[in-house]
């Protein structure tokens, strides 16, 4: 699964566009972010990183972590 913002959850603080390494995570006019799955290579930093844990998409077990 390509990994995916929650705009309801997102706050737009753009952490994860400073440290995506391949600048995979463009800002959209609405200021919402989106992640181009094509541009991704799947480090997994944006997730890591998101203070609001807006971003979903990650390895089953981390994604399991996030939900306790």
């Amino acid at each position: 699964m390509p990994h995916q913002i929650d705009q309801n959850t997102c706050i737009s603080c753009k952490i994860c566009v400073s440290k995506c390494p391949v600048d995979a995570i463009t800002v959209l006019e609405s200021a919402k972010l989106q992640i181009n799955a094509n541009e991704c290579v799947d480090c997994q930093t944006c997730w890591r990183i998101c203070p609001e844990k807006a971003i979903n998409g990650g390895p089953k077990e981390y994604l399991e972590l996030r939900a306790n």
